[in-house]
């Protein structure tokens, strides 16, 4: 390839890449445009934007709004040909997107997505079937369901940026309970994780090693610094999960730990752990006429005895003793 068919090729991602980012309603400035391809590892001015841009507008119906500096967006008459292909399969998927894991994206990545939704909208308004799809599914809690806590947006804005960016945190949160006292801190974003109605910040203190969890709705202000993130070695947040730790522990002063559980109970009972294990390595065996034994090693954390206790009486016994005494609750 000659090095004029290369810049060709060049010009002509980069200037899809631009296209596809422009919405119908919002403007998309020049500036947050070259945030976005920097993103995406596409090293570009703020110049080679705006005349890529007024090369698309002779095209595309596009528009600016004249300001400076300028915004674009597509023109609210543009026919759906002239915006980016979507499939009915990926137009109903954006669609779920948006409805169930968008508070869980960073808002400027749902910035980048909004003119994808746009398009998924428009394309499931001609595909009834398939626009029916969002209305007969349901994604329904397990346990009792829960009014989501307010969260403060421009701190989960900081929150999630941090994490994006991979960058320090510096946060007012507030301690739990009625008289919590509002602390600062400086936090190493690692991960997020949405537990019920409640978003957690997993992250380590600055002045700390040890791997916490922040609830997001507790951070009353939060904004992003320009040091790196400092990361612990090998944390892995598959098995930060698999060890309870979002379980919670039983007692604050002593750190979660694995259980050999046994669990009596009569045979129907039983049935349901046939079908949802407690662990892989779950066994289930007849120690009577009616009595089954149900053993697997599991985290003890407070979400397990809180677990427990559901069965009520349907427990006949309860294995090791530390379990059977947080169940109920015996000091």
């Amino acid at each position: 390839m000659s090095a004029q068919e290369k810049e060709t090729s060049n010009s002509l991602y980069r200037q899809w890449q631009i296209l596809s980012r422009l919405s119908t309603g919002k403007w998309m400035g020049t500036r947050q445009l070259q945030e976005i391809l920097q993103r995406e590892g596409i090293d570009i001015s703020l110049r080679t934007i705006q005349r890529d841009l007024n090369q698309i507008a002779q095209r595309f119906p596009i528009e600016s709004n004249k300001t400076v500096p300028q915004g674009w967006r597509w023109q609210s008459d543009a026919p759906i040909q002239s915006l980016p292909h979507m499939t009915s399969s990926q137009a109903v998927t954006f669609m779920m997107v948006e409805e169930h894991l968008k508070h869980l994206l960073p808002p400027s990545l749902i910035e980048e997505m909004n003119p994808w939704f746009d398009l998924a909208r428009r394309n499931l308004s001609s595909n009834n079937n398939v626009r029916q799809w969002i209305n007969r599914v349901r994604i329904v809690p397990a346990t009792q369901p829960l009014i989501p806590p307010t969260v403060e947006r421009q701190a989960q804005q900081a929150v999630y940026e941090g994490l994006l960016q991979d960058k320090q945190v510096e946060c007012i949160y507030r301690a739990r309970g009625p008289q919590g006292e509002d602390r600062t801190y400086i936090l190493n974003p690692l991960a997020l994780v949405q537990k019920g109605s409640i978003i957690y910040l997993i992250c380590t203190r600055h002045d700390k090693s040890e791997v916490q969890t922040f609830a997001l709705h507790r951070f009353k202000t939060a904004k992003v610094l320009e040091t790196r993130s400092m990361h612990p070695v090998n944390f892995d947040i598959d098995a930060y999960i698999e060890s309870g730790a979002l379980g919670f522990r039983v007692d604050y002063n002593q750190p979660t730990h694995n259980v050999d559980l046994v669990l009596y109970m009569n045979e129907s009972d039983a049935q349901y752990f046939t079908e949802s294990q407690l662990c892989i390595q779950q066994n289930i065996e007849k120690v009577g006429d009616e009595l089954m034994r149900v053993s697997a090693n599991v985290p003890f954390t407070s979400q397990l005895v809180w677990w427990l206790r559901s069965f009520g009486k349907k427990i006949v016994r309860i294995e090791p003793i530390e379990v059977f005494n947080a169940v109920h609750e015996i000091e």
